[in-house]
């Protein structure tokens, strides 16, 4: 059975609760990515969202004074690298969350997504368990 270990990245993009909006979106501009960890002194203190800028900021017309504090998310859901990735996936359905900051001594370490669940051919079916998970359709509203 896989450990995240295996299928992190390593060389995860953060921000800091002080840094503005705009950093945190320059950020997953840069690296194609819809979430970024809040990460203070090493530890994971939030996740700031695409949908957290829009919504916290950008909507509630909000100027560039807005940090990253104040829009993110603080209930974190975290892994470890000794996590199997059978668990990680169960616990990414079950929050309904698509990337998951790993976390070894408090300090972040690495980030795993459903994509890095996707490409490893012997995690397909816990990717996949996951995404039908996370993203069950709503009922339309009439």
């Amino acid at each position: 059975m896989s450990q995240l270990r295996e299928i992190m990245t390593q060389n995860v993009a953060s921000v800091s609760p002080q840094d503005n909006v705009y950093k945190a979106a320059s950020l997953m501009k840069q690296h194609n990515i819809g979430s970024v960890p809040v990460v203070e002194n090493g530890r994971v203190r939030g996740m700031v969202t695409d949908r957290d800028l829009v919504l916290r900021a950008l909507a509630e017309q909000k100027n560039e004074q807005v940090t990253v504090g104040e829009v993110m998310t603080n209930q974190v859901v975290t892994g470890t690298p000794e996590m199997s990735v059978d668990e990680a996936s169960s616990l990414m359905a079950q929050n309904q969350i698509r990337r998951l900051p790993v976390v070894e001594n408090n300090q972040l370490v690495g980030m795993v997504s459903l994509g890095d669940m996707a490409v490893r051919q012997p995690h397909v079916n816990e990717a996949g368990q996951a995404l039908s998970n996370i993203s069950e359709p709503s009922s339309p509203q009439m």
